[in-house]
C-alpha cells in the first residue's frame, strides 16, 4: 500500500532517508515541469529542481502537517524559480488582468480509449500544447497547474502567493483566451 506524503514526512523526521527519497521520486516530474513553465530555461532545470528539494529537505521540520504538502512543495518551487529569474533580471509575467470564461478542458474524458482514440488524443494534446504556448506565461502556468497538476484554484493562489479572486479571474481569462486561439485556428 502506498504511503501518503504526511506518513513519509513523519518517517523521514524519525530518521528514514528512504522516506524522503520516496517523496522526491513522487513529486520530481511535476516539480520539474512546473519549474519549466516558470523559467523556460531547460539548461537550469536540473539545478532548480535539485535546489527546490534541498530547500524542502532543509525546511521540512517547519512544515505544518495540517497543510497540504504538495501545495507547500510547489510554493517552494515557485520561490526557487522567482529567485532564479531575479538573478537573470527577467520578470516572467504580470498578474493583473480580469475577465470571465468557460472551460472546454473540463469535458475531457479519461475512460479507456481505443488505439485510434489514443493517437487522436496525442495529436490533440500536441496541438493544445502548441496553442498553450501562445498564451502569456501567467495564464499558461495557471492552466497547467489546474488541469495538468490538478490543483484547485485556492491551492494555486497559495502557491503563487496571489489572492483567490486574482487566480480565479486569471483562470477565466486564460480559458477565454485559449478558446479564442483555438477558434481562430479552426476556421
Amino acid at each position: 500500500m502506498e504511503k501518503d506524503d504526511r506518513h513519509l514526512i513523519t518517517e523521514f523526521l524519525a530518521g528514514s532517508d528512504e522516506a524522503f527519497e520516496e517523496l522526491v521520486n513522487r513529486h520530481l516530474q511535476s516539480i520539474y515541469n512546473f519549474l519549466y513553465q516558470f523559467t523556460k530555461d531547460r539548461d537550469s532545470l536540473d539545478d532548480l529542481t535539485q535546489e527546490t528539494f534541498i530547500k524542502v529537505w532543509k525546511n521540512i521540520k517547519k512544515f505544518n502537517p495540517e497543510k497540504n504538502f504538495r501545495t507547500w512543495l510547489f510554493a517552494i518551487a515557485k520561490n526557487t524559480a522567482y529567485d532564479f529569474l531575479k538573478k537573470k533580471k527577467t520578470i516572467p509575467f504580470s498578474f493583473f488582468e480580469n475577465s470571465e470564461g468557460d472551460s472546454p478542458l473540463e469535458n475531457i474524458s479519461e475512460e479507456n480509449p481505443l488505439p485510434d482514440e489514443i493517437l487522436q488524443r496525442q495529436d490533440l494534446e500536441k496541438e493544445l500544447n502548441q496553442k498553450l504556448q501562445q498564451l502569456p506565461d501567467n495564464y499558461r502556468i495557471i492552466l497547467m497547474m489546474r488541469y495538468k497538476d490538478d490543483f484547485s484554484l485556492q491551492e494555486i493562489a497559495e502557491i503563487l502567493n496571489l489572492s483567490y479572486n486574482t487566480v480565479k479571474s486569471q483562470h477565466a481569462r486564460a480559458l477565454a483566451r485559449l478558446k479564442s486561439i483555438i477558434n481562430k485556428h479552426e476556421i
